[in-house]
């Protein structure tokens, strides 16, 4: 049997098997029943190897073990394999997500807290800087950046990068707002995506429209800076990429940069 590496790549991928399980059991599929020798012919999968695979094939739930003599398996049904493996999935997912919450009441967490509390004290503050790549690191640094923010959060994005900011941290601004902090937010608001999402935030944070200026970045007390070097419309999410400063002297100059644009702005209302 002849199966194209691009169709067994993603057997692989959206099945987490590894090359053998994804050979047996398309070979399998292709007959329904078989014995592991059959098998290994068809696939072309070593003979040594192919009870070990169809072993963890049973156990991932994709095949059924056949008793008599000799022994077969049976193919369960694709559409039942996959129902098998989302409930596999979310069961361990909830499993590992318990045991991590778990460890927030251990000494563990406590311990590697204070190796790196004591581990940024011997850093220079200007050595606090890095490049992040891939937007999900991106959004995930910009969130824990803003959440320690005491006095302000300055926000310049692009239409879409507005939409995507109150979808993933919108409950971070909140909770700012709710102390105190000033949260302010330079965006193009012309587009009926933007001013939507723009009118959650009422409230929450001050925007004003630009549409003369492409920038993405966020400062945060004056201290910090994360800025994206990349217009979000010309790179593919993965390679976007962003570089984190914190250094006060960076910081505050682009901060008084953008109050001398911010007077310019008209608010959202207008």
């Amino acid at each position: 049997m002849i199966v194209k590496d691009e169709f067994l790549g993603k057997l692989r991928r959206y099945f987490s098997l590894n090359l053998y399980e994804a050979k047996v059991w398309t070979a399998l599929l292709s007959r329904g029943v078989s014995t592991a020798g059959e098998l290994s012919d068809i696939a072309n999968v070593p003979r040594s190897r192919s009870y070990d695979v169809l072993e963890s094939l049973e156990k991932k739930g994709f095949v059924v073990m056949k008793i008599g003599k000799p022994i077969k398996y049976i193919a369960v049904p694709p559409h039942e394999v996959l129902e098998r493996v989302k409930k596999n999935l979310l069961s361990d997912t909830e499993s590992h997500i318990k045991k991590l919450d778990d460890l927030k009441e251990t000494d563990l967490l406590d311990e590697l807290s204070s190796l790196h509390t004591q581990g940024v004290e011997l850093v220079e503050p200007t050595d606090l800087s890095g490049s992040l790549r891939g937007r999900m690191n991106l959004y995930n640094h910009m969130e824990f950046t803003i959440r320690g923010a005491e006095e302000s959060v300055t926000i310049m994005s692009t239409a879409q990068g507005l939409i995507r900011k109150v979808e993933a941290l919108k409950p971070t601004l909140e909770e700012l707002k709710k102390r105190g902090v000033k949260i302010r937010i330079a965006a193009p608001l012309d587009s009926d995506g933007a001013k939507e999402v723009a009118k959650d935030l009422e409230g929450v944070a001050e925007l004003r429209n630009i549409d003369h200026i492409d920038a993405r970045f966020i400062i945060v007390d004056g201290t910090e800076v994360l800025f994206m070097v990349m217009h979000d419309d010309h790179v593919h999410p993965t390679y976007d990429i962003g570089i984190w400063v914190n250094t006060p002297f960076f910081a505050k100059a682009l901060d008084q940069l953008f109050d001398m644009a911010w007077t310019t702005l008209k608010p959202l209302k207008q």
